[in-house]
């Protein structure tokens, strides 16, 4: 492990937890309540601020802010907190907040993710393993995005939206419904564009299963999602299609997006 380095410019708050091998470069600001594991590395100019815990060895690029009260006029200054995972590179002009009394008081971030300049995740956001937020994607606030999910530039997810495993948000898209697993979503109002065929394929999905999905989801466009799903949850679907039938049934009061906009009511 390589040794802590802290540059003087640096401002440490007293009860902040530094591991080992961290680096913390010029005029970085690091709150009381931080906790910072082993080889993270601050740039330079970052604020860390909360109760924010950021996983080893996770880089975070200059003037980002990491931590910083949540941007919702219902918080009141309840204790809330933010933990990263390892491994998270955290671009410049990166923004990401706590969570608050009304969405469980937690924002999390798995491991392995990428967070180009200027992306934005809210509060009591839940992010999954290996997601990309491409430059200046926003992520509203309570909203869930699964592992492996990439957000196009410019784009924007509206509150309590959820997007499943494998999904791929184009850019300058606006996504206001839920998002299948492995879908394709793009377009200034965003509608399904069928699957996610570079990132099945990446992770090296079958063709037969990827075949499996293309008819799920056409099967799924004849009607409301949610009762098509009930219907099809009663045969015999491989794995993936499983994981996209549990989708649609599981909690949400959103609608979905399918080739031409929201469908139905999923409640």
């Amino acid at each position: 492990m390589r040794e802590t380095v802290i540059h003087p410019s640096a401002v440490i708050e007293p009860g902040a937890q530094i591991g080992q091998g961290v680096g913390i470069g010029p005029f970085c600001h690091v709150g009381a309540e931080v906790r910072l594991d082993d080889g993270v590395v601050l740039k330079s100019h970052v604020v860390v601020t909360g109760d924010t815990e950021l996983g080893a060895e996770t880089v975070v690029f200059p003037f980002a802010s990491v931590g910083e009260v949540p941007q919702d006029l219902k918080f009141k200054g309840e204790k809330s907190r933010l933990v990263i995972g390892a491994r998270n590179r955290i671009r410049e002009y990166v923004t990401m907040n706590p969570g608050t009394e009304g969405g469980g008081g937690l924002t999390q971030v798995g491991d392995d993710g990428l967070f180009m300049a200027g992306a934005h995740v809210a509060h009591d956001c839940r992010i999954g393993n290996r997601v990309i937020l491409v430059n200046n994607a926003s992520v509203a606030g309570h909203c869930v995005l699964e592992d492996d999910v990439i957000v196009g530039g410019l784009s924007g997810v509206h509150q309590f939206v959820r997007i499943g495993r494998g999904a791929m948000i184009g850019a300058v898209t606006m996504v206001t419904a839920d998002v299948i697993p492995f879908g394709l979503v793009q377009g200034p109002r965003g509608h399904l564009d069928g699957l996610n065929l570079v990132g099945l394929k990446r992770r090296g999905a079958s063709r037969a299963d990827i075949a499996a999905l293309r008819d799920l989801v056409a099967a799924l466009g004849q009607g409301s999602f949610r009762e098509s799903a009930r219907q099809l949850a009663e045969g015999d679907p491989g794995a993936m299609e499983r994981e996209v039938l549990d989708f649609i049934l599981g909690p949400s009061d959103r609608s979905f997006l399918a080739p031409h906009g929201p469908v139905g009511n999923p409640g």
